[in-house]
């Protein structure tokens, strides 16, 4: 007989589909056969299910695949153990597999919105869009609060470029959901925040995304939005971090060395973003269109762009791409062009940090600095801004100014090893010789000799100076970090 105990136990802790199992079991008890225990499959099918879901949350799941296969083996029509089989199917990237299974799940129980949101979120991973939409309309029919629906939904409409009224109307029914009462999911705060961003609302979207973030800072959704924004917002150094963390949250390969890529291209590293991209597969369109963007950059002639400068002295775009073409080969010329961009169009962000890069490269810091902290005023969280910033303060001598910008930095990106030398510098240079030893250390600890060989011999020359200053009671005390 079903122990009826232990499914009450499992709806009062929330188990997972507990309260499905409660209703078949009822059915089961309703039957007018009441046929022993040992001739009735439905207790056996129950109990390994359930030992399925236990296997599963501790992550073993070709053990929970195995008993969900067994349990369906007994109980053909039991949609709970098909839509459990196609997640864990689906987390070990087995698509075939885990489509087989969500299909299964709907066709037993039409109107149950998990696994319609399920097969629905599948096909829009697969580019099935048309497929998908009608199961995840129906799933958000069924239940208002689906998130995983609506964040399909979301990603679907995105991908297949919904119209502003359309995206409008999805924005709104998330935003009344993650303004409520009841506390969304990160994927639904990512879900907002990438509507934001492709309405052009990025103050939002950093917004949303900070949310996602702090609800769970390894959502693939929200990691992957934020690298997005910070590229649109011509931040590479924190596009390049969320990459970073997108990888190592188990995003996909490919997302993340497009992100990569397109930051490369912000810091004009054309071949490092080739290479980058020559490593995605090559069925992927994202990657397919960004080389086309690439090569075609690459054959536009700089003098024939001045040509045109000439009927249209100040069109702020063909001044930026001036400003690009020439850092590399003619950094004045770039300079000029960089700061005639800015001053045509002020208020692009792209343009101020173009021109303020540019200033540093040219070694003109103290401009630079003043241009910097402007900048840093109104974009605080730019990344890349408070990098250059951070430059031009420790190269003017700046060091108690540069100090806190290069703290600024290892908080949001604490595997910057470069940071923690020029951290160690400034805290040396102002007397902070404890302050200096510690982050001398930590560089040393992560820095990689190919990369910073002169560096790493500067601080194991300077080291036992350090440390006889240190002994010696010498230095200042600072609580700064």
């Amino acid at each position: 007989m079903v122990q009826l105990s232990k499914i009450r136990q499992a709806v009062e802790t929330g188990r997972p589909f507990a309260l499905a199992m409660l209703i078949l079991c009822l059915c089961v008890f309703a039957s007018s056969s009441f046929a022993q225990e040992e001739t009735d499959p439905t207790a056996d099918a129950i109990a390994l299910f359930e030992e399925g879901q236990d296997l599963h949350e501790k992550g073993n799941l070709r053990g929970a695949i195995e008993l969900y296969t067994k349990a369906l083996a007994l109980i053909p029509e039991f949609p709970e153990a098909e839509l459990q089989k196609g997640n864990a199917h689906l987390t070990l990237k087995e698509t075939s597999e885990a489509e087989a299974a969500f299909w299964r799940a709907v066709e037993l129980r039409e109107d149950w919105s998990l696994a319609l949101a399920s097969l629905g979120s599948l096909l829009v991973q697969k580019g099935e869009f048309a497929e998908a939409e009608p199961f995840l309309a129906k799933a958000i029919k069924l239940d208002e609060q689906n998130y995983p629906a609506l964040s399909a939904m979301a990603e679907l409409r995105l991908r297949t470029n919904a119209s502003e009224a359309i995206l409008r109307e999805l924005l709104t029914t998330l935003a009344a959901l993650t303004s409520g009462k009841v506390n969304p999911p990160a994927s639904a705060w990512a879900s907002r925040a990438a509507i934001e961003n492709r309405l052009g609302d990025l103050r939002s979207a950093k917004a949303s995304i900070r949310r996602a973030l702090a609800i769970e800072p390894s959502s693939i959704s929200a990691l992957g939005e934020a690298a997005d924004i910070a590229l649109r917002e011509n931040d590479p150094a924190s596009a390049e971090e969320f990459a970073r963390r997108l990888e190592a949250a188990g995003g996909d390969a490919d997302s993340v060395r497009l992100f990569r890529a397109r930051a490369l291209l912000l810091r004009d590293d054309v071949a490092g973003a080739e290479k980058v991209l020559a490593s995605v597969s090559p069925d992927n369109k994202d990657a397919s269109k960004l080389l086309e963007r690439i090569r075609a950059s690459a054959a536009v002639d700089p003098a024939e762009l001045e040509k045109e400068l000439e009927t249209k002295p100040n069109d702020p775009a063909i001044l930026g791409r001036l400003c690009t073409l020439y850092r590399r080969s003619d950094p004045p010329k770039a300079l000029q062009y960089c700061q005639a961009a800015y001053n045509a169009e002020p208020g692009n962000t792209g343009h101020a940090v173009g021109f303020a890069a540019a200033l540093v490269q040219a070694k003109n810091f103290a401009a630079a600095a003043e241009l910097l902290k402007k900048l840093a005023a109104t974009e605080p969280e730019n990344a890349t801004i408070r990098a250059n910033l951070a430059t031009a303060l420790f190269q003017l001598r700046r060091y108690q100014e540069a100090k806190l910008e290069f703290l600024w930095l290892i908080k949001r990106q604490p595997d910057l090893a470069a940071a923690y030398y020029f951290l160690g510098v400034a805290h040396d240079n102002l007397g902070e010789y404890l302050d200096a030893m510690a982050n001398y250390q930590e560089f040393l600890r992560r820095a990689k000799i190919a990369e910073f060989k002169d560096e790493i011999d500067r601080i194991n020359l300077r080291l036992p100076a350090l440390d006889r200053l240190i002994k010696s009671g010498k230095g200042k005390k600072t609580n700064e970090e």
